[in-house]
């Protein structure tokens, strides 16, 4: 559909973005499709590389639950841009850039658990030897793969592929695990608690760990909203919508990671987070669908 066709178009349509493995989106996706259609838009979940998807028929494109762009992110950044070409993309091509790389918390003057960048597998004994026990995540994924605890030089043959992000292993990730809080439009609206199983780090459910909603913290949901002011300050304009985690580090909250891409919304654990996304998603709906109409 060319955009002169789409001219006549009253109703907004937004794209919901998502890969092959999830054809209908991510966990309890249904929520946000809902809530998008009692607010009078025209919401459908496409696949990213699918080439038939004509990108400029929409209003708004959402990236949601891309989970494979980390195995093939220079061929994802391209689509990126050329999406953001045709028709406007939350939250952006350069956002999405920045934020596939795991270096970005150094970039920030924000309370974050300590980071070093590594391109050597050398690098591991002066992090060890300064901070003790240290988490290595690759500097480009996603969903815990590749990230092993180390606890001093020895363990370079368990590296995957370079370069690396170093942190010291924050010990309270067992005991008070990790915060995730949902914000949309600058906002905090929601947040759910996570631990990981035994003794793993990794929270995710892949590895065991276990997700809880819970009622919003003011201070985990400032810090939250504080890391989206940050961004905004570095870009010259804030991401619509974010997942931030935060951990606990020597007695305060701290930035632990800035889900600007694809943030699972977690809406099998906690439903609500899909009435204030739709609630942005239809904001920017309407405002674009007039400037066409």
């Amino acid at each position: 559909m060319t955009r002169e066709l789409d001219q006549n178009r009253q109703v907004p349509k937004i794209f919901l973005v998502t890969c092959r493995e999830l054809p209908h989106g991510e966990p309890r996706g249904d929520l946000v499709s809902a809530a998008l259609a009692r607010r009078g838009l025209d919401a459908a979940w496409v696949i990213w590389d699918d080439p038939t998807v004509d990108w400029s028929s929409a209003d708004v494109v959402a990236v949601r639950s891309t989970w494979d762009y980390h195995r093939r992110t220079p061929e994802f950044l391209a689509w990126a841009r050329d999406v953001e070409s045709r028709t406007l993309l939350l939250n952006g091509a350069d956002l999405f850039a920045w934020n596939a790389d795991k270096g970005y918390l150094v970039d920030l003057d924000l309370p974050h658990v300590p980071t070093v960048l590594v391109d050597e597998p050398s690098g591991l004994a002066e992090a060890t030897a300064r901070w003790g026990s240290c988490v290595v995540k690759p500097r480009f994924g996603a969903s815990g793969v590749g990230v092993i605890v180390v606890d001093g030089p020895g363990h370079e043959p368990e590296l995957g592929r370079g370069p690396w992000v170093l942190q010291p292993l924050v010990e309270s990730v067992r005991t008070v695990g990790e915060t995730s809080v949902f914000v949309f439009g600058g906002r905090a609206a929601s947040q759910v608690d996570k631990r990981p199983a035994g003794d793993e780090v990794r929270v995710h459910e892949e590895y065991g760990g276990s997700s809880v909603a819970v009622p919003l913290e003011p201070e985990r949901a400032a810090l939250a909203e504080r890391a989206v002011a940050a961004v905004g300050e570095w870009f010259g304009h804030a991401p619509a919508y974010a997942r931030i985690d935060v951990m606990r580090w020597e007695d305060a909250w701290v930035v632990s990671e800035l889900e600007l891409i694809e943030p699972g919304l977690y809406l099998d654990v906690d439903p609500t987070p899909a009435e204030p996304f739709a609630d942005l998603l239809a904001s920017w709906g309407w405002e674009r669908s007039h400037q066409w109409s």
